[in-house]
């Protein structure tokens, strides 16, 4: 599905300067919309708006269909009459990085407390609006209400560890959870409702401004997630529940011992003979979160790297091919066209390409990885194909900054001297300038390079368990003076013009902003 000639920034929800020490779906996600509006930048892609689990990490998330509670704002909770404005006052404050357990022990029981105030003393009209979003989302919610909830009971301990008559999800046990815990049940209903509310508002703020909302879809879900906990017969899984084979990635540009995610594979074969019926809920959910959706791994739709559990890196495992024809297919019979983004990068066959042209998605070009030698220039502008979304470098690449200073070889550093010419001090615009040029229908840049961080600002490390996940934009680093040359590149480059009809941004529940 080609898409319009567009550009747009890379900015993760957690990364705004938002108050209460993490970025949120407050006044800086709006301050953020209007920015990109004055820039002239009609795309705005975040990464995956998931509930975290190890490490803090979106990929790694405990559900592939619910929010992250700590997106919430507590600001406009405040303003809708769920908690009162002093409860709030001493949350910290807008700079500096995510400290993340100190953002869970004091932002998460605030949450906890509004939902709660909403459950005890609510109007007939809002709590009927709650009802409908229940059903709307009954094929994930509740068994996500309970996974939530016995997972705090068991002080966050993988689900497979739990008694067995609930690790096993029988069904007398989890009748008598509902009888003990109904209002903590229904308490984590409530925050997954306040996450669509804010969410969903936002995205229609957005679409008034021009902006179009990119969101990302892992391939794979983690093991303590409540999607294997409730669905255990999809996974490759033994009879104790442990995975057998898990995913990853054999040795790439990124780690020499390749990278072992650990997420337990598809039973693809279960998945066929229940019509994908999972990924089509799972699709459903996002199409109804984002106007794009950037399909992560997408090779591993047509073969994936499998890892037996036992081995601790990824370096022994072997390509199995995966249904991603008739996978695609059957989302488009249900779902109609697919508006994918599939990121191609990697090792990447005769195969994986035929299965993107086949369905017309735009594959991803990253312009960092373009001037090691003449195998890489698949990655430079004059090799670029309209049906293309270019950055500079994404959530996983040091920093254009970072790469130029600290990575860059010389013979990295001669090629970009030799194709670009950027002026000594100035090479990251310079490769902004060349993405954004490009024949390429859309480039995204991720807000570290516009601000010309280093790698201080790096957003992750794969294969690493450092501070990942952590850096937060300063508070008024993205000037007008910044808005205005986007701006001017927009402009030259035919990026800036919005469709005609404009598009219109639906939400999936009532707004309760104005109640």
């Amino acid at each position: 599905m080609p898409f319009d000639r567009s550009s747009g920034l890379l900015l993760h929800i957690t990364s705004l300067p938002s108050y209460g020490g993490i970025g949120d779906f407050g006044p800086a996600a709006y301050a953020f919309a209007d920015f990109l509006a004055e820039a002239k930048q009609r795309l705005w892609q975040v990464l995956p708006l998931s509930p975290t689990g190890y490490g803090n990490s979106p990929y790694a998330a405990l559900s592939a269909f619910a929010g992250n509670p700590l997106l919430i704002s507590l600001e406009y909770l405040s303003d809708w009459g769920w908690i009162d404005g002093q409860r709030i006052a001493n949350l910290p404050g807008q700079s500096g990085d995510v400290r993340w357990e100190e953002v869970v022990r004091t932002k998460i029981p605030l949450i906890e407390e509004a939902a709660r105030n909403f459950l005890r003393k609510h109007d007939p009209e809002q709590w009927a609006r709650f009802e409908a979003y229940g059903r709307m989302n009954g094929t994930w919610l509740e068994d996500f209400a309970f996974y939530s909830v016995l997972r705090q009971k068991f002080e966050g301990a993988s689900w497979s560890t739990w008694p067995a008559r609930l690790a096993h999800r029988e069904p007398r046990a989890l009748e008598n959870v509902r009888k003990e815990h109904g209002e903590e049940l229904a308490i984590q209903q409530i925050i997954q409702f306040a996450f669509d509310e804010q969410w969903c508002t936002l995205r229609s703020y957005c679409g008034r401004r021009g902006i179009k909302l990119i969101g990302d879809v892992p391939i794979f879900v983690n093991y303590d997630s409540a999607d294997v906990w409730t669905n255990p017969g999809l996974f490759e899984l033994r009879e104790d529940l442990s995975p057998i084979r898990v995913s990853g990635v054999p040795p790439d540009y990124f780690s020499k011992t390749g990278q072992r995610w650990g997420n337990p594979l598809y039973r693809w074969d279960a998945l066929e003979q229940q019509g994908f019926a999972w990924w089509v809920d799972r699709i459903r959910r996002a199409r109804s979160l984002y106007d794009i959706i950037r399909l992560d791994h997408f090779r591993g739709f047509e073969a994936f790297w499998a890892i037996p559990a036992e081995h601790q890196t990824a370096e022994h495992g072997e390509w199995i091919k995966a249904p991603g024809g008739k996978l695609f297919q059957r989302l488009r019979d249900e779902l109609g066209e697919m508006p994918f983004i599939a990121e191609d990068l990697g090792i990447i066959t005769a195969e994986v390409e035929a299965l993107r042209q086949q369905f017309d998605f735009p594959g991803m070009r990253i312009l960092q990885f373009g001037f090691a030698d003449r195998s890489a220039h698949n990655y430079l502008p004059h090799q670029y194909v309209r049906n293309t979304v270019v950055y500079t470098g994404t959530h996983d690449n040091n920093t254009t900054r970072g790469w130029w200073e600290h990575e860059a070889t010389k013979v990295e550093k001669d090629a970009v001297k030799a194709y670009l010419s950027p002026a000594k001090k100035d090479v990251v615009w310079t490769m902004i300038c060349a993405v954004e040029a490009s024949v390429a229908d859309v480039c995204i840049v991720p807000v570290q390079d516009v601000l010309d961080l280093s790698s201080e600002a790096r957003m992750n490390v794969p294969s690493s368990s450092g501070d990942n996940w952590s850096w937060r934009c300063p508070e008024g680093a993205l000037t007008s003076e910044i808005s205005q040359r986007l701006a001017a590149i927009a402009e030259v480059a035919d990026r800036d013009i919005l469709p005609e009809p404009h598009f219109q941004t639906i939400t999936t529940v009532p707004d309760l902003s104005e109640t």
